[in-house]
């Protein structure tokens, strides 16, 4: 089935001269890897074409690999083929303006709540949606070019996505697919030190927020950044939002979580982590979702957020009573 589906994507891409590729608002390592590999596949094997990379913000976390595309004219957009990678439902799109297209494609890896596009293909066992960018350049690598500049987006992607490699959705296929794209000659070296170094008042925050962080009874890790320190430590919205990563590792939370205070309106975003167990459930009934072990949600005030805390600690809970080697 998977296969007659990115067929039918190759046709529509083949079908159309100007093609316009966006993704989710709040972008993260996978879904910009994802689009500016796509873009640069799509550029190399079909140069005659318009291939534009549409969004409407971006992150700063991954400037290094560069910008994107200016904005068009609303008029451009009624004869374009839509690509939406790495949305779950449409309206998480960064570029408001995808729904002007003639038709959309969504390519996904989220559980597919909300059904959209004329062609959807959506894979939730995924580790991240570079995987699917990868499968369909091995489809049909006889129609398609994937130069060194597009297997490092790409790869970007897998290992932000992945967490290194760690989570419970990477197998075997995973790293098939990551081989391939090592084997374009990526320098790995310089990628992991754009990612992984850090500014000293970077881990000055990161001490603050070990200092700050709270755990429950049962085990739920979580720090709330709110406006406040996020000016005391001058942070950018995707610093914040990494506090979350800071929580990982401590023995005996098998959840852990980050809220994050909107600066300009009354929504606090929350980054939400497990181990072992499923949280995306809990994140649905908080206007978010995604992941059975990664999610997101938004509350909008302290009492809610505590209120989110006190689930997450009762599902903690049940977990370890039903289940062991949760160490």
């Amino acid at each position: 089935m998977n296969t007659e589906i990115k067929k039918a994507i190759l046709d529509k891409i083949k079908e159309y001269s100007r093609i316009i590729i966006t993704r989710h608002s709040r972008p993260d390592g996978d879904c910009i890897g994802a689009t500016k590999g796509l873009r640069e596949i799509l550029k190399d094997s079909f140069p005659e074409k318009e291939i534009y990379l549409l969004n409407e913000d971006y992150s700063d976390y991954l400037a290094f690999l560069g910008g994107e595309d200016e904005p068009i004219s609303d008029d451009l957009y009624k004869d374009a083929l839509v690509i939406i990678l790495d949305t779950a439902t449409i309206d998480r799109v960064s570029n408001k303006k995808a729904v002007l297209g003639k038709e959309i494609i969504k390519i996904d890896h989220h559980v597919d709540i909300k059904p959209f596009g004329n062609i959807s293909w959506v894979e939730e066992h995924r580790s991240s949606l570079c995987e699917l960018i990868v499968d369909f350049y091995l489809t049909f690598k006889d129609e398609l070019v994937m130069s060194k500049q597009a297997a490092l987006y790409i790869y970007t992607g897998m290992v932000t996505d992945s967490g290194r490699f760690k989570t419970n959705a990477v197998n075997g296929e995973t790293l098939r697919l990551a081989s391939v794209l090592l084997d374009k000659g990526i320098d790995t070296e310089s990628l992991y030190a754009n990612l992984y170094m850090e500014d000293f008042g970077v881990l000055k925050f990161k001490s603050y927020v070990y200092k700050k962080m709270k755990i429950t009874e049962n085990g739920v890790c979580y720090i709330y950044v709110d406006r406040k320190m996020q000016k005391k430590f001058n942070l950018t919205r995707e610093q914040a939002s990494n506090a979350v990563s800071f929580l990982d590792g401590i023995k005996g939370c098998l959840s852990w979580m980050a809220f994050i205070e909107n600066m300009n309106d009354n929504a606090t975003r929350v980054r939400m982590r497990s181990r072992f167990m499923t949280i995306n459930k809990i994140a649905e009934q908080y206007r978010g979702g995604g992941h059975e072990c990664a999610s997101g949600a938004t509350v909008y005030s302290k009492k809610e957020a505590m209120e989110l805390v006190a689930k997450t600690d009762e599902a903690v809970k049940e977990y370890k009573r039903t289940h062991t080697g949760w160490l």
